[in-house]
């Protein structure tokens, strides 16, 4: 059994290898298909063709486009990204310190939303059909009916402009004591947050109610077993493995919402500094940001599957 479990976790990892080779592939060619061009934008209106042509020269973007791929690909895995043609600077250093920003971001979602998120799916389980149950499915599903965008515009109108107790944009760089670091995070985290929380609840919900449902957790509750007993002894070792798959796809979620909330608050992360890339068309910078982020999403999708395989026979 675990020599099958080993192939098929082995599989996995396969199939997303060959997915970041096909998105990054994608990625590459639809930035080369953005219209503009690049050296046009970089000298300006006033440059002259013979200046414009000598710029494409020198980055080699009169190269055949699946040669520029292969340098690109060869590059990247190397661990030479490139520099960035609108900074002239080491892609490297630009996305190192933007990196540990939107980790800091989803980080601090992630501390805050999982304990959150977790207590009410769980508890909203345990009391199915109360008055309870039905305001927390209630106002989950409205959350995940309403964009990432609406949530972090209607954050911005109420406290930012009306009540005018958090900023409209987070400065990071401005943080010098943790008032304006809680002032700084407050309004990303919290959209973030209720996102990724509404999937979970509902994902965690489904999950230890049908573990409620199954019968050995009936046998000890006719043996007169207390609630806190069957859920915390019985039915939540049972539904770790779906609920931690649950984890893993909500999360995955964090890299969509991260883009948005990031250009939203002008917050100095990765998404931002794609962005800022995409109006500058620096094709390196956006393909390097692009694949990490596709990176980061394929991960988390074959953990989710990963535990999915080990947690359920019948996937096996």
């Amino acid at each position: 059994m675990n020599s099958e479990i080993a192939r098929l976790v082995a599989k996995r990892l396969v199939i997303a290898v060959i997915t970041l080779l096909i998105v990054s592939f994608a990625v590459f060619f639809a930035t080369a298909m953005l219209p503009g061009d690049t050296a046009s934008i970089l000298l300006g209106q006033s440059a002259t063709p013979e200046a414009v042509a000598g710029l494409r020269q020198a980055m080699h973007l009169d190269d055949p486009a699946m040669l520029r791929f292969l340098r690109w690909g060869l590059g990247f895995l190397t661990g030479d990204l490139g520099k960035s043609y609108a900074n002239d600077m080491p892609i490297s250093v630009l996305v190192s310190g933007r990196f540990v920003n939107t980790m800091q971001l989803a980080g601090i979602t992630a501390l805050i939303s999982i304990p959150f998120a977790l207590t009410l799916g769980i508890t909203s389980a345990v009391m199915q059909g109360s008055l309870y149950d039905r305001i927390v499915t209630i106002v989950t599903i409205g959350v995940i009916s309403v964009p990432e965008f609406m949530v972090a515009s209607t954050a911005v109108l109420i406290f930012a402009v009306y009540l005018k107790w958090l900023p409209a944009i987070s400065l990071v760089n401005e943080v010098h004591s943790l008032y304006d670091l809680l002032r700084m995070y407050a309004m990303p985290v919290m959209t973030l947050t209720f996102v990724v929380s509404a999937q979970i609840i509902r994902m965690t919900r489904a999950a230890v109610i049908e573990t409620l449902s199954t019968p050995y957790v009936e046998m000890a509750r006719l043996k007169g077993a207390s609630r806190s007993r069957i859920v915390l002894r019985h039915a939540l070792p049972n539904a770790l493995g779906p609920i931690v798959n649950a984890l893993a796809l909500s999360l995955s979620y964090l890299i969509g919402g991260v883009i948005i909330i990031e250009t939203i608050f002008n917050y100095p992360g990765i998404a931002k500094l794609m962005v800022d890339a995409v109006a500058t068309r620096d094709l390196p910078l956006i393909q390097t940001c692009a694949v990490i982020f596709c990176a980061g999403y394929l991960i988390l999708i074959t953990i989710a599957d990963i535990i999915a395989i080990i947690s359920n026979p019948r996937l096996r």
